[in-house]
Formats: structure tokens, C-alpha cells, sequence
């Protein structure tokens, strides 16, 4: 193996394995006593401006793409999360999103909530679909169709956005809104099963509301 050849990210990773292997399984902890890890340079993380999220927005042709840009861009979550949401997963009095654990899945979740803008825009499409029963999923469209529509932007506008980079602008928006880091991480499901058996009190539903109310997030202005 040429360390040259991979990406410190895969050369680390391809040492971590080894030393586990040699050291907990094998017992031969002399064998890697001469790792050397390489230093990750982590990349500065794009996020948008409030006119290319516009932009973007304005590019989607219909009211089921821009419900679900909007949810995806005040809630926070990732883009199975919103995708593999149940029409019985959304309490719609209080705009709470609940997504579902999928299986053998190392990613955490808890409550997240969508803003006025979305809730208009989720109320359209769902009028526009007709009758609903719980067990339906809230967006009908395939990865097939999202990948298109999001293309079919990026094309028109030249600003590529994607559910990863809503979910990052969430992050920063939420942080210049004055947002408790501890909070915003809740909102992205990033809050550790341990920590909110500890302190459910802290990250209880009905908290997280008036503190996702107070901040006030606007995505389209």
C-alpha cells in the first residue's frame, strides 16, 4: 500500500482497522507501535446566500418541489429523514417533524419543526393530492424524480443546492438567530441517545418548539 495513493481521510481509516485488528484481536500491540496517522484538512463548508436559496426556489416548477425545499431547508434534517417520512409523522398543529430510525442505522433522531413558509407551501401540495391517510408517505416522489428536479435547478441557476447543503445553511442560520449550538444539534438529530435520556427535560418536544419559534427563521427572506 502507497500512502501517496489514497486520501488521508482513506489512509486513516485503512490504519485504524489495521491497529485494531493487530492490537485487540491478534494482541500484537508492537506491531503498530510505528503508525503514524496523516493530518485530514477539513474544507471550509459551503453554504448559500439568502438570494441563491431564492434563486434555487424559484427554479422548481412545481408545489411538491418547493414544500419540500422549504421543509428541508427550516428543518434541518437529512434527506432519507425527509423522504422517509409518514403522513402520521408530522404533528401539523405544531409543524414537528419526527423521523423514523431506519434500521441498522448509526444516525441519531429526535424532533425537528418546519417555519411558516413551509407549513404554507406543505398545505398547497397536500391540498393539490387530495385525501391523505397516516400511513402515506408525506412526499410521493422517487430518488429518481428528486434527482431531476434538483438538477433541472442547478441547470437554470447555476447555484448547486442540496438537501446536505440546506442542512448546513439550517446550521448557520439557526446559529446567527442566536441558536444554542447544544439545540441546533437536536434539531439535526445529532443529540446522543445518552444525553437526552440525562436530560429530557432540557430537549423535551415543547422546549425545542419555543425555542425553534423564537429564532424566527425565514429562508425566503
Amino acid at each position: 500500500m502507497v500512502k501517496e495513493e489514497k486520501s488521508p481521510f482513506t489512509y486513516g481509516g485503512i490504519l485504524k482497522a489495521l491497529k485494531r485488528f493487530f492490537r485487540d484481536f491478534m494482541g500484537m500491540g508492537h506491531v503498530v507501535e510505528g503508525f503514524r496517522f496523516p493530518g485530514c484538512v477539513t474544507k471550509p463548508v459551503w453554504v448559500p446566500s439568502k438570494e441563491e436559496i431564492r434563486r434555487f426556489y424559484d427554479a422548481l416548477q412545481t408545489v411538491m418541489a418547493r414544500a419540500l425545499f422549504l421543509v428541508y431547508a427550516s428543518s434541518g434534517l437529512r434527506k432519507s429523514e425527509v423522504l422517509g417520512l409518514r403522513v402520521a409523522d408530522v404533528d401539523f398543529g405544531e409543524r414537528m417533524l419526527k423521523p423514523r430510525n431506519r434500521p441498522n442505522s448509526s444516525k441519531n433522531v429526535w424532533v425537528s419543526f418546519y417555519n411558516e413558509e413551509a407549513e404554507e407551501m406543505l398545505n398547497l401540495y397536500l391540498e393539490e393530492r387530495g385525501e391523505v391517510k397516516p400511513a402515506d408517505k408525506l412526499f410521493l416522489i422517487s430518488d429518481r424524480q428528486f434527482r431531476k428536479i434538483w438538477r433541472e435547478a442547478y441547470e437554470k441557476t447555476g447555484v448547486k443546492i442540496t438537501p446536505q447543503v440546506l442542512r448546513e445553511w439550517f446550521c448557520c442560520e439557526m446559529a446567527e438567530l442566536g441558536v444554542p449550538d447544544r439545540y441546533v444539534d437536536a434539531f439535526c438529530g445529532r443529540v446522543p441517545k445518552s444525553i437526552l435520556a440525562r436530560h429530557y427535560t432540557d430537549y423535551s418536544p415543547k422546549k425545542l418548539k419555543r425555542i425553534y419559534d423564537k429564532a424566527g427563521l425565514k429562508v425566503l427572506s
